[in-house]
């Protein structure tokens, strides 16, 4: 059975031949987050208050090993392909989409960054041998990422900036869709005068009581 090579393939320009691996990695790194924001709960308490905001793009790390000795080619023949990868394609404006695919794993990115080193040279100088390691970026469209963030809604704590001009009857319009429904803010947050509110501040959005606020 022949070895499967680990592949990066460019999405652009149309019909973009994929960057096949001289040598597969020996391992590779995936790392995975999620993004939280802060905000200063209300007064008397002593930590902050975290909101969950979603998922952070995964992050895909490998060392690439390339060697022409034998062939005595030029190596950057082969890295150039990757570094490449970084530069902005005319057709979209931007670096290319890519899918690293390596058997049944498969992982839509972008090239984030390429660190290379050089080791083995021919006598006229011709770099021979390289290793790079690459990091990629998850790639995610905004139709499927806003699909798969949970939505914020008003039976969920959360938190708002407050925008100059703001009052808590337009935060609550914004917020819950009813501008009478302003105290439960006014109560989270201990505000004693509803129609002054500092530009800034980062105010805790509660659930909305079951019956009369």
């Amino acid at each position: 059975m022949a070895l499967e090579k680990a592949l990066i393939k460019p999405e652009a320009p149309r019909g973009a031949p994929p960057i096949a691996a001289l040598f597969n990695p020996n391992q590779y790194g995936l790392e995975a987050s999620n993004e939280f924001s802060e905000s200063q709960g209300a007064a008397g308490l002593d930590s902050k208050l975290l909101q969950y905001v979603g998922s952070g793009p995964r992050t895909l790390s490998m060392e690439l090993f390339f060697d022409t000795y034998e062939q005595r080619t030029d190596v950057r023949k082969h890295t150039d392909r990757i570094y490449n990868l970084l530069a902005i394609e005319p057709t979209t404006h931007a670096p290319p989409i890519c899918k690293f695919t390596w058997g049944r794993f498969s992982f839509r990115c972008v090239v984030e960054r390429v660190s290379g080193r050089f080791t083995l040279f021919l006598d006229n100088g011709t770099p021979v041998r390289a290793s790079l390691n690459v990091g990629l970026k998850e790639y995610v469209d905004a139709g499927t990422s806003s699909r798969s963030r949970p939505l914020q809604s008003a039976d969920h704590t959360k938190t708002t900036e407050v925008q100059r001009g703001d009052t808590l009857s337009a935060i609550a319009e914004r917020e819950y869709g009813d501008p009478g429904a302003w105290r439960p803010i006014a109560r989270a947050n201990l505000i004693a005068n509803p129609r002054v509110l500092e530009p800034g501040r980062l105010l805790v959005v509660p659930p909305l009581p079951e019956g009369p606020s």
